[in-house]
Order: structure tokens, then C-alpha cells, then sequence
């Protein structure tokens, strides 16, 4: 199948293209963290809200295996909704994690709440990053474009995203989903250590939004820090062709090859 996932009822068919650069026996973990968003926009709210916030807990190597997908509503309020997902590879929970939804309202708002512009260049014009570089399956469904640094080279970088591949078979990928897809690439993009000497898989990844993302491409602007005794962190601001609209934030673990 084309698609990363094939979903009947509870149960999940995975494509090998979900597979990451780490391990071809695991997903990368934008595909997981994609299937939480589209399990979460599922669950009817009462009344239109929006994703503000999603945390995504990798509690172990995601497999490319078959999954079970459980959803449930923990907090059901008039302005807000907090959902919980988990996916299990042989009854095990592998990905846990929560959603957070806000009510939809207008508001008329001051000047200087407006949005933040991106003061980078756009992704028509910045230069192509050849997907080739990565061994990763997942990676050969995305388009990258380099507008400050390269991916996995060390340094802060600024990298426009697009996810090209289906995630759900049936289903168009969200605004939401596409955020997601994106931020799992924070590591990637901000690198501080060689890859071919060091391994700094991420642990988790908590993305924030103070609006709905538009358009297919994602921007990463992210650097990480790297603490002394095994951990990380990778940040982004997340943008769009409009502006900047959330921040992105994972755990590194560190560890040398």
C-alpha cells in the first residue's frame, strides 16, 4: 500500500515505509505521532474546537509491525477536551499520549498580537535537500528545503517540510498531522553531534500551536542542546507560509555509537 498506515476499527496494517534511520525494524516517530493526531481529531468535541497542544510519549521503540490504537476522552469541558491515545504492538503500549483541544472563538484582535513573520526565505526558494541522504523508508515520502544549514549536519537549521506520502490509507493528512510530521524532525535539523559517531533518538515530542498551521509545507527553525550525562534537548518554531504558529520540543537521549 502507498499509504504509512491502513486502519480497521482498532487495529493498524503498517507499510514498511514507516521505517526511520535508526533501526529498519522500527518507525520513525513522525509516523506514530501523525496516527495520534488523526485518532484524536476523530473524537467528536461539543462544540468546534482545535488542537492546542499534543505530547507524544515513545515509551519503546515503535515497531513496523502491526498496531492497536485505543482512544479515550479524559477531560470533556465547554472550552476544552483532553483526549488520551496509546498504541500497542503485541499487547504492549509502545506510544503514549495526549491531546489537547481549545473551543474555536473570533476574536477581534490588537496590532501587535498579529503573526510573526518568517524572515527566511520560502520554500520555492530555498535549495532542494536530496532525500537520499537519509537510509530511512519514511524519509523518501517527504520533501525537504534547506533554507539555512543542512539536515544532520551540526548547527541550528532552518528546514521547510512536506509530508508527500499518505499516513492514514483513505484519509487526507490534517494541518495538524502535517505540524506533526515536521517537528518530529527537530533532532535532524538542529544537530550538534555527528550522526555517524553519535545516536540522539528522541524519547518524545510535545508540540504546542497558537493557531492552525495552512498550506502543505512546515517550517522547522531549531537548534538543540546537548546536557553532559546523556540527555538533549531539540526546539523549534514552527511556521507556515503566514507566519510562525507553534514550538516544538523533544528529550534526546544520547549515546554514542
Amino acid at each position: 500500500m502507498d499509504a504509512i498506515f491502513r486502519v480497521d476499527g482498532n487495529d493498524v496494517v503498517t507499510s514498511p515505509n514507516a521505517a526511520g534511520p535508526w533501526d529498519p525494524s522500527m518507525q520513525h516517530g513522525s509516523p506514530p505521532a501523525a496516527l495520534v493526531v488523526w485518532a484524536a481529531e476523530k473524537i467528536p468535541t461539543p462544540t468546534e474546537m482545535r488542537i492546542a497542544r499534543v505530547t507524544v510519549d515513545l515509551l519503546r521503540p515503535v515497531p513496523v509491525a502491526p498496531l492497536t490504537i485505543e482512544s479515550e476522552v479524559l477531560r470533556e469541558g465547554r472550552k476544552i477536551q483532553l483526549c488520551a491515545v496509546r498504541l500497542s504492538a503485541n499487547g504492549v503500549v509502545v506510544v503514549a499520549a495526549t491531546v489537547l483541544k481549545i473551543k474555536v472563538q473570533a476574536n477581534e484582535l490588537p496590532p501587535e498580537a498579529d503573526i510573526l513573520p518568517v524572515d527566511l526565505p520560502g520554500p520555492d526558494q530555498s535549495p532542494v535537500e536530496d532525500v537520499d541522504f537519509s537510509s530511512s523508508p519514511f524519509v523518501t515520502g517527504m520533501s525537504l528545503r534547506a533554507t539555512r544549514g543542512k539536515f544532520g549536519v551540526p548547527g541550528p537549521g532552518a528546514i521547510w517540510y512536506r509530508a508527500d506520502r499518505p499516513i492514514v490509507e483513505g484519509a487526507a493528512i490534517s494541518q495538524a498531522m502535517r505540524a506533526m510530521i515536521a517537528a518530529d524532525f527537530s533532532n535532524g535539523t538542529s544537530a550538534v553531534l555527528n550522526f555517524q559517531q553519535w545516536t540522539f533518538l528522541n524519547a518524545d515530542l510535545t508540540v504546542n500551536f497558537a493557531r492552525q498551521p495552512v498550506g502543505d509545507w512546515i517550517l522547522l527553525d531549531a537548534e538543540s542542546w546537548i546536557g553532559p550525562d546523556g540527555a538533549g534537548l531539540a526546539m523549534a518554531r514552527l511556521a507556515d507560509a503566514r507566519g510562525y504558529f507553534g514550538r516544538a520540543v523533544q528529550s534526546l537521549v544520547i549515546e554514542k555509537r
